[in-house]
Protein backbone atom coordinates (compact mmCIF):
# COMPACT_ATOMS: atom_id res chain seq x y z
CA UNK A 1 0.00 0.00 0.00
CA UNK A 2 1.35 3.42 -0.98
CA UNK A 3 0.89 6.05 1.73
CA UNK A 4 0.67 9.83 1.43
CA UNK A 5 0.89 11.80 4.69
CA UNK A 6 -0.02 15.39 5.40
CA UNK A 7 1.98 17.71 7.56
CA UNK A 8 0.61 18.23 11.06
CA UNK A 9 -2.19 20.80 11.31
CA UNK A 10 -3.79 22.21 14.45
CA UNK A 11 -7.49 22.44 15.31
CA UNK A 12 -8.44 25.08 17.88
CA UNK A 13 -10.42 22.64 20.00
CA UNK A 14 -9.72 20.01 22.65
CA UNK A 15 -9.10 16.49 21.40
CA UNK A 16 -12.34 15.16 22.91
CA UNK A 17 -14.44 17.49 20.73
CA UNK A 18 -12.36 16.82 17.62
CA UNK A 19 -12.59 13.05 18.08
CA UNK A 20 -16.33 13.18 18.86
CA UNK A 21 -17.00 15.03 15.62
CA UNK A 22 -14.71 12.98 13.37
CA UNK A 23 -15.79 9.60 14.78
CA UNK A 24 -19.51 10.27 14.12
CA UNK A 25 -19.95 11.31 10.52
CA UNK A 26 -23.45 12.66 11.14
CA UNK A 27 -21.66 15.67 12.61
CA UNK A 28 -21.22 16.72 8.97
CA UNK A 29 -24.96 17.44 8.95
CA UNK A 30 -24.25 20.69 10.83
CA UNK A 31 -21.86 21.76 8.08
CA UNK A 32 -24.40 20.74 5.42
CA UNK A 33 -27.10 22.84 7.15
CA UNK A 34 -24.85 25.87 7.64
CA UNK A 35 -22.90 26.01 4.36
CA UNK A 36 -25.58 28.10 2.65
CA UNK A 37 -25.69 30.61 5.55
CA UNK A 38 -23.81 33.78 4.43
CA UNK A 39 -22.33 34.36 7.90
CA UNK A 40 -21.03 30.77 8.06
CA UNK A 41 -19.56 31.03 4.55
CA UNK A 42 -17.83 34.27 5.55
CA UNK A 43 -16.34 32.58 8.62
CA UNK A 44 -15.08 29.70 6.46
CA UNK A 45 -13.57 32.13 3.95
CA UNK A 46 -11.80 34.05 6.72
CA UNK A 47 -10.37 30.87 8.26
CA UNK A 48 -9.28 29.51 4.89
CA UNK A 49 -7.65 32.70 3.67
CA UNK A 50 -6.59 32.34 0.06
CA UNK A 51 -6.89 28.52 0.13
CA UNK A 52 -10.61 28.47 -0.73
CA UNK A 53 -12.45 30.48 -3.36
CA UNK A 54 -16.20 31.26 -3.19
CA UNK A 55 -16.90 29.05 -6.22
CA UNK A 56 -15.19 26.15 -4.41
CA UNK A 57 -17.59 26.64 -1.51
CA UNK A 58 -20.46 26.48 -4.00
CA UNK A 59 -19.14 23.12 -5.24
CA UNK A 60 -18.72 21.86 -1.67
CA UNK A 61 -22.27 22.96 -0.84
CA UNK A 62 -23.67 21.08 -3.84
CA UNK A 63 -21.70 17.91 -3.03
CA UNK A 64 -22.75 18.03 0.63
CA UNK A 65 -26.42 18.27 -0.39
CA UNK A 66 -26.05 15.13 -2.53
CA UNK A 67 -24.21 13.00 0.07
CA UNK A 68 -25.81 10.26 2.11
CA UNK A 69 -24.44 10.49 5.64
CA UNK A 70 -24.77 7.95 8.47
CA UNK A 71 -22.80 7.76 11.74
CA UNK A 72 -20.39 5.29 10.12
CA UNK A 73 -20.35 6.20 6.43
CA UNK A 74 -20.52 8.84 3.73
CA UNK A 75 -21.67 8.01 0.21
CA UNK A 76 -21.12 10.47 -2.61
CA UNK A 77 -21.23 10.58 -6.38
CA UNK A 78 -17.70 10.38 -7.76
CA UNK A 79 -18.50 11.27 -11.35
CA UNK A 80 -17.49 8.61 -13.87
CA UNK A 81 -16.62 6.15 -11.08
CA UNK A 82 -20.18 6.19 -9.74
CA UNK A 83 -20.98 6.02 -6.05
CA UNK A 84 -18.08 5.90 -3.59
CA UNK A 85 -18.59 5.17 0.09
CA UNK A 86 -16.21 5.91 2.94
CA UNK A 87 -16.88 3.57 5.88
CA UNK A 88 -15.36 3.99 9.32
CA UNK A 89 -13.57 0.69 9.95
CA UNK A 90 -11.59 1.57 13.07
CA UNK A 91 -11.83 4.01 15.96
CA UNK A 92 -9.35 4.58 18.77
CA UNK A 93 -10.79 7.06 21.25
CA UNK A 94 -9.10 10.47 21.07
CA UNK A 95 -6.44 9.05 18.76
CA UNK A 96 -7.56 7.66 15.38
CA UNK A 97 -10.40 7.32 12.89
CA UNK A 98 -9.74 5.02 9.94
CA UNK A 99 -11.99 4.98 6.87
CA UNK A 100 -12.06 2.53 3.99
CA UNK A 101 -13.21 3.43 0.49
CA UNK A 102 -15.73 1.19 -1.27
CA UNK A 103 -16.56 1.62 -4.94
CA UNK A 104 -13.11 2.64 -6.19
CA UNK A 105 -11.19 0.54 -8.72
CA UNK A 106 -8.46 0.09 -6.07
CA UNK A 107 -8.22 -0.48 -2.32
CA UNK A 108 -7.93 2.82 -0.44
CA UNK A 109 -7.96 3.99 3.17
CA UNK A 110 -7.81 7.26 5.06
CA UNK A 111 -6.31 7.53 8.53
CA UNK A 112 -7.04 10.61 10.62
CA UNK A 113 -4.68 10.78 13.55
CA UNK A 114 -5.17 13.15 16.48
CA UNK A 115 -2.89 14.15 19.34
CA UNK A 116 -3.64 16.35 22.33
CA UNK A 117 -1.37 19.37 21.96
CA UNK A 118 -1.73 20.23 25.65
CA UNK A 119 -2.94 23.80 25.12
CA UNK A 120 -6.56 23.13 24.18
CA UNK A 121 -5.59 22.50 20.57
CA UNK A 122 -5.45 19.19 18.73
CA UNK A 123 -2.75 18.14 16.28
CA UNK A 124 -4.23 16.42 13.21
CA UNK A 125 -2.51 14.40 10.51
CA UNK A 126 -4.19 12.73 7.54
CA UNK A 127 -2.79 9.77 5.64
CA UNK A 128 -4.18 8.35 2.40
CA UNK A 129 -3.23 4.80 1.53
CA UNK A 130 -3.94 3.21 -1.85
CA UNK A 131 -3.04 -0.01 -3.66
CA UNK A 132 -1.88 1.04 -7.13
CA UNK A 133 0.21 -0.39 -9.91
CA UNK A 134 3.33 1.53 -10.98
CA UNK A 135 1.68 3.42 -13.85
CA UNK A 136 -1.33 4.58 -11.81
CA UNK A 137 0.97 5.49 -8.91
CA UNK A 138 3.02 7.77 -11.15
CA UNK A 139 -0.14 9.48 -12.40
CA UNK A 140 -1.80 9.95 -9.00
CA UNK A 141 0.92 10.37 -6.38
CA UNK A 142 0.92 14.19 -6.57
CA UNK A 143 -2.88 14.35 -6.37
CA UNK A 144 -2.99 11.96 -3.43
CA UNK A 145 -0.33 13.95 -1.58
CA UNK A 146 -2.32 17.14 -2.21
CA UNK A 147 -5.45 15.30 -1.07
CA UNK A 148 -3.88 14.29 2.25
CA UNK A 149 -2.64 17.84 2.83
CA UNK A 150 -5.99 19.37 1.85
CA UNK A 151 -7.91 16.96 4.08
CA UNK A 152 -5.76 17.80 7.11
CA UNK A 153 -6.12 21.53 6.42
CA UNK A 154 -9.90 21.20 6.11
CA UNK A 155 -10.18 19.12 9.28
CA UNK A 156 -8.14 21.68 11.22
CA UNK A 157 -10.51 24.47 10.11
CA UNK A 158 -13.78 22.75 11.05
CA UNK A 159 -15.86 24.45 13.75
CA UNK A 160 -15.55 21.92 16.58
Amino acid sequence: MNKYESTVKYANAPIERVYAMLSDLTSLEAIRRNISNPAYRQMVMEKAGDKVKPEQLDQIEQRLKEMVITPDSITADAGPMGQVTLNIVERETNRLVKLEAVGLPMAANIWIQMLDNGDGRTAIKATIGAEMNFLIKQMLKGKLQQGAEGLATTLAMLPY
